[in-house]
């Protein structure tokens, strides 16, 4: 599932590709896609003849500010791709599910086999994305939302609760997902069941430490491309940081601290990858 690191770097390629662009023509190939929506005809009322003006994020979400002060909500859900395409005679992967095309050329495609995700549109603006009334749910932005050591223990001694569920619980933090977990709390050397109100003070520091910096390297290498592929860039390309893992999907393998076995463990249905030797 694309997480934070992998939603930013699609957000920083859009930038670049899509704003000032007009919204000729949308085409809904599946109605899954926009089912926030009554019809696919009125999804496309709400976006054909608008124009990009903004591109944001929202924990996982992409956010395109419209012209007309809607925004156009993307995402990704387990397996989602956005696709820039030059021109529209390209052909279509299997599984895109919805066309944007724009007035100067070229499309933005939405491809996703396993169509958990979505798009949809907000009457909302863009600005402070956590102010669409869809996304008031989330949690603070790890990399948006800068707060003092305090803060952030005072929100975990809030909470009693396992660490890695916690840190997957996007109400609390926006973006985390099963891979970041296990790579966030190896670096800061706690266990995945440790209970978020037991923590020093030099291990909230050391957890708030990595979670900022794992997930921006994770970012400054373009995410994290595993086996399936089924993440890419905007362009197609893979992401570099699945090979800096020290402990996602490595059960078996040596540590790359202290050289002991990392192991797999099933926790709420979920498999976590850690060190037992290193993360205490």
């Amino acid at each position: 599932m694309p997480e934070l690191p992998e939603v930013e770097t699609v957000r920083r390629d859009l930038q670049g590709e899509v704003i000032g662009r007009r919204i000729k023509a949308v085409e809904v190939r599946n109605g899954r896609t926009v089912r926030r929506h009554p019809s696919a005809k009125a999804f496309r009322n709400l976006l054909e003849g608008r124009s990009v003006t903004s591109v944001g994020r929202a924990g996982k979400y992409l956010l395109l500010g419209l012209d007309d002060g809607s925004t156009l909500v993307v995402h990704l859900g387990m397996s989602g791709q956005l696709q820039r395409v030059k021109s529209a005679k390209e052909p279509k992967a299997p599984h895109t599910h919805a066309v944007i095309t724009f007035t100067q050329g070229g499309q933005l495609r939405f491809v996703d086999p396993r169509t958990f995700g979505e798009l949809f549109v907000s009457v909302a603006p863009a600005e402070g994305g956590r102010a669409l009334p869809e996304l008031a749910h989330l949690g603070f932005d790890p990399l948006e939302d800068v707060m003092s050591w305090d803060r952030f223990w005072a929100l975990l001694s809030a909470h009693k609760a396992g660490l890695k569920n916690l840190l997957m619980d996007q109400e609390f933090v926006a973006g985390i997902g099963n891979m970041y977990a296990d790579e966030i709390l190896f670096a800061a050397g706690l266990r995945y069941d440790r209970m978020s109100d037991s923590l020093s003070s030099q291990e909230v520091r050391r957890l708030y430490r990595a979670m900022v910096e794992t997930l921006a390297e994770a970012v400054k290498r373009r995410g994290s491309t595993l086996a399936d592929a089924q993440y890419r860039d905007l362009f197609g390309e893979v992401g570099d940081y699945q090979d800096q893992h020290q402990a996602y999907d490595r059960e078996g393998e040596p540590c790359r601290r202290c050289r002991s076995t990392i192991v797999r463990v099933k926790s709420g249905g979920r498999s976590t990858f850690f060190c037992e030797h290193c993360q205490v």
